[in-house]
C-alpha cells in the first residue's frame, strides 16, 4: 500500500485521498472522501478485495483498478473482479515488488487517469449492507450496452481477427458470448500479463458457446472456436 501511495504521489496528476489497511475500514471511508478512483488488493483482512467489489458495485459504483498477484489464483480472482465492475488491473509482481512497482510508475499512474474518466455500471439490484456494514449512498448507475444477437453465422473459411487493450477483457467477453457454436474462426490478440492468458481463456470456454482456448504455436484454427 505504501508503494503504491509513493508511486501516486510521484505523479502531480494524481492525488491520494485516503488509504484502508481492510476492506470494512475501506467502505466506511468511502462516502467521506468521495474518491474517483479506488485500487483494491484481492487479499485483504476482515473482508476480501471481491466482496468489497460487489458491495461497492451494487451500492455505489466507482472506478477500481485491482492489484493482483502473477499467478493462477490471482489470475482468476482479478477476471472476476472485471467481471464484476473492475476497470483494470495492476500485476503485483513475484519478486523485489518494491522495484517492479517502481519500474512501472508510469504504467500504473497512466490505468488510473483512465479509469477516472470510465463509467462503472451498478450490479444488478442493490441488497441491502450486511450487518454491521456502512449504508453507503447509492449512485445512478451508467447506461449498459447489449450485443446484438444473432441466430445464425454460417461457416466460412474466413477469420475475425479481434485486437483489445488492457482492460479489454469484459468487452472480449459480451462480443463472445452471443456467438453460436458453428461461428467462422476468431483470433483475439488481448494485451495482458502472459500468467493470466490462459485463465481468461478457460473462463471464456466455460461461458461461451464456440469453444475457446489459448492458442498454441503452429496450431490450426477451426470454425466454432
Amino acid at each position: 500500500r505504501r508503494l503504491i501511495v509513493e508511486v501516486f504521489d510521484s505523479d502531480d496528476k494524481i492525488e491520494v485521498v485516503g488509504e484502508a489497511t481492510d476492506g470494512i475500514e475501506a467502505l466506511n471511508s468511502i462516502s467521506r472522501l468521495a474518491p474517483d478512483v479506488i485500487t483494491l488488493d484481492i487479499e485483504m483482512p476482515k473482508m476480501d478485495g471481491l466482496s468489497f467489489l460487489e458491495k461497492l458495485m451494487r451500492l455505489k459504483p466507482t472506478p477500481v483498478v485491482m492489484i493482483s498477484s502473477l499467478t493462477e489464483s490471482g489470475s482468476d480472482a482479478t477476471l472476476r473482479a472485471l467481471e464484476l465492475g473492475a476497470v483494470d488491473f495492476i500485476a503485483k509482481p513475484k519478486m523485489d515488488i518494491a522495484q517492479g512497482m517502481q519500474e512501472y510508475a508510469d504504467d500504473i499512474a497512466e490505468k488510473i487517469r483512465a479509469a477516472a474518466v470510465s463509467r462503472p455500471r451498478r450490479l444488478v439490484a442493490a441488497t441491502r449492507p450486511a450487518e454491521g456494514m456502512p449504508d453507503i449512498p447509492p449512485a445512478h448507475s451508467a447506461d449498459a450496452v447489449l450485443p446484438v444477437r444473432r441466430q445464425h453465422i454460417a461457416k466460412t473459411e474466413k477469420l475475425i481477427i479481434v485486437g483489445a487493450s488492457t482492460g479489454g477483457t469484459e468487452a472480449i467477453k459480451e462480443f463472445l458470448m452471443p456467438l453460436p457454436p458453428d461461428s467462422p474462426g476468431i483470433l483475439i490478440a488481448q494485451h495482458m500479463p502472459e500468467a493470466f492468458t490462459n485463465s481468461f481463456a478457460k473462463r471464456l470456454d466455460g461461458l461461451c458457446k464456440i469453444a475457446v482456448k489459448e492458442a498454441q504455436h503452429g496450431e490450426r484454427d477451426r470454425g466454432g472456436r
